[in-house]
């Protein structure tokens, strides 16, 4: 039986990685897959789906308006999936995390979902709230804060390295503009 997976974590946990080696571990047994990531992510001119440590690979890329359902439905008619892996899964609506959750059901096909649970002001993301819910697995990957701690909080900071309290929920950007925090650390932080 397919599963809808969840594995979510703060910045700098590996994410993209693991779905990386996942997705060459189904094609180096000759199974196919397909990878998506959210549009709104366009920072890499070469790879889609890029790791702080250098890997990368081609992604279709899906927006709000994207029907997950049919476009892996049809891939799925051209070659069969054994396999579709999502990055950036906290920018998908809740719609299409219920799309994901069909091709997993009806199509047999399992769904790994890699993202972040929470923004910089420790609110879940519309994606990671509806995977929170219904994903059939959930697996938290692991970050450190400075501390040593395992980091669980992504907190947003500006030029000068200042924590930013108010924003846009979604704001693109890597380690100039996020750093991974334990909830203590992100708590005093923001000032309290």
């Amino acid at each position: 039986m397919a599963k809808l997976y969840f594995y979510y974590a703060s910045m700098n946990a590996g994410k993209s990685t693991t779905l990386l080696q996942a997705d060459f571990n189904y094609r180096e047994r000759g199974m196919a897959t397909m990878l998506w990531t959210a549009a709104i992510d366009d920072r890499s001119s070469e790879k889609a789906i890029e790791s702080r440590i250098g890997l990368g690979a081609e992604a279709y890329r899906f927006s709000p308006e994207t029907d997950l359902w049919e476009r892996i439905s049809a891939a799925h008619r051209v070659e069969p999936l054994s396999c579709v892996l999502v990055d950036e899964a906290q920018f998908l609506t809740e719609g299409q995390v219920w799309q994901l959750a069909r091709i997993a059901d009806q199509a047999g096909i399992p769904v790994l979902c890699y993202g972040l649970r929470t923004d910089f002001q420790g609110e879940l993301f519309p994606g990671s709230k509806v995977l929170l819910g219904i994903a059939d697995t959930l697996v938290e990957l692991k970050a450190v804060c400075h501390c040593g701690r395992k980091a669980t909080m992504s907190l947003r900071v500006d030029e000068s390295g200042a924590a930013v309290k108010h924003g846009a929920q979604t704001e693109i950007g890597g380690n100039d503009r996020y750093v991974a925090l334990c909830r203590r650390h992100f708590t005093e932080a923001l000032g309290g």
